[in-house]
């Protein structure tokens, strides 16, 4: 394996944990929201929605973290990825192209952010009304 299968490979592999990161998280998110309601649809006492709230908090913090580390691995090969491509004509040079059109807005850690501060806001929230149930 020569440094650019080297580099690419890494990228590669860490562009696709992210998403799959990312998927599994929107999987558990289902799962641990649907518990909430159903717990408040069936009346269940306020230590369970506190512990569902703040489950539900862990659950988005933890994968924002996984997250931030999956971009800083990324980050990595980017750099690298820029100096291969400079040997290729100026439309093939699609990380640097990136780089200069990138919509912070427009993006997959916004996205991802996005739904993760949410589903915090979810958590904290079902946190709050549990405590104000007690």
């Amino acid at each position: 394996m020569d440094g650019r299968e080297f580099v690419w490979a890494h990228f590669k592999l860490n562009a696709e944990q992210r998403l799959r990161g990312f998927n599994f998280f929107v999987v558990l998110a289902i799962f641990a929201d649907g518990g909430v309601l159903a717990a408040l649809q069936r009346g269940f006492s306020p230590g369970l929605l506190i512990l569902l709230g703040a489950f539900t908090m862990l659950l988005a913090q933890v994968f924002w973290l996984v997250d931030a580390r999956s971009r800083q691995l990324l980050e990595l090969t980017i750099a690298a990825l820029k100096e291969m491509e400079a040997e290729f004509p100026e439309s093939y040079r699609l990380f640097a192209t990136d780089a200069r059109g990138q919509s912070r807005v427009i993006s997959y850690t916004f996205a991802i952010r996005a739904l993760l501060l949410a589903q915090m806001g979810f958590g904290l929230g079902v946190l709050v009304y549990g405590f104000s149930q007690w």
